[in-house]
């Protein structure tokens, strides 16, 4: 049987304050599947080191994307 992939989720960055190089006002991010983390308010994201890492819930908005934008936002990062 076939299992059905989840869709990518992607957030904005709309502050960064304590982890200026590790995010950057204005981009985009993919967010990574962590309950826990959400349990706490923390969002597990692919950072500007390549690494997943969490961050705070309010450093973000959630935005939604088309199948295309997400492949393409997957391949450039």
């Amino acid at each position: 049987m076939k299992q059905k992939r989840k869709a990518a989720r992607f957030v904005v960055c709309i502050r960064n304050r304590g982890y200026p190089a590790s995010l950057e006002v204005r981009k985009v991010y993919r967010v990574l599947a962590d309950s826990d983390g959400e349990k706490h308010g923390l969002l597990r994201v692919i950072d500007e080191d390549g690494e997943d890492y969490l961050y705070p819930n309010e450093y973000f908005v959630p935005i939604a994307v088309g199948a295309s934008a997400a492949r393409a936002i997957a391949v450039a990062g």
